[in-house]
């Protein structure tokens, strides 16, 4: 078993051998295109997205710096917004639902390494997949844990680092990040008062 298919399995590896490279270079070189891009350079933008990442959907937008590992592991749904430095490690998978929002500095890590230094000194690594469901929010400089699936809906609180999973349609947030409510009826009730209030001024 080669070295990228024991990093896809969640297996110990390490980054040697020419599949990870090649990725690897691949990835690289395709995101300092991306980062050096003019601001309205939508179609260039959108066409090297779509070239490192095995799924990216419609109406998208990551606003550069972004970085990843290889970009082929990541898959994005449609109606996603990245704010500026969004990091996404992907020695595993990581699959991001429809209408997810990120603030800036978002790290989604699914890269880890051994407990026993010994071992870990070898370098030998692992990485576990992260999901992020539909309708997620996650706000600024909320880091994303090896492993971690975040349910629908779910709202994660600026400078969360989330090291389990997260239920959904609650807001959660802290250190390491803790359920602090349900999002319930009474949530959308208000929402919508306030976005009625809205139209009615654009209306006027």
């Amino acid at each position: 078993m080669d070295q990228k298919t024991r990093m896809l399995l969640g297996k110990l590896y390490k980054v040697e051998g020419k599949a990870l490279h090649e990725a690897h270079k691949k990835a690289k070189n395709l995101l300092d295109d991306f980062n050096a891009l003019r601001f309205e350079d939508w179609n260039k933008q959108e066409t090297i997205l779509k070239s490192l990442f095995s799924k990216y959907g419609k109406r998208n937008m990551i606003v550069p710096p972004f970085q990843c590992d290889y970009g082929e592991n990541i898959q994005i749904g449609d109606d996603f917004f990245a704010n500026y430095n969004t990091i996404m490690l992907d020695v595993n998978t990581i699959t991001i639902g429809d209408r997810v929002m990120f603030g800036p500095r978002v790290s989604l890590l699914s890269a880890a390494h051994p407990i026993d230094r010994a071992i870990r000194a070898e370098l030998l690594e692992y990485g576990l997949p992260i999901t992020i469901e539909d309708d997620v929010w996650l706000g600024g400089s909320v880091t994303v844990n090896p492993g971690v699936r975040i349910g629908e809906g779910s709202i994660i609180g600026s400078g969360s680092v989330v090291t389990k999973d997260v239920p959904d349609n609650v807001v959660a947030a802290g250190n390491p990040c803790r359920v602090i409510r349900k999002i319930t009826d009474e949530d959308r009730r208000y929402w919508q008062r306030l976005k009625d209030d809205y139209l009615k001024d654009m209306n006027k």
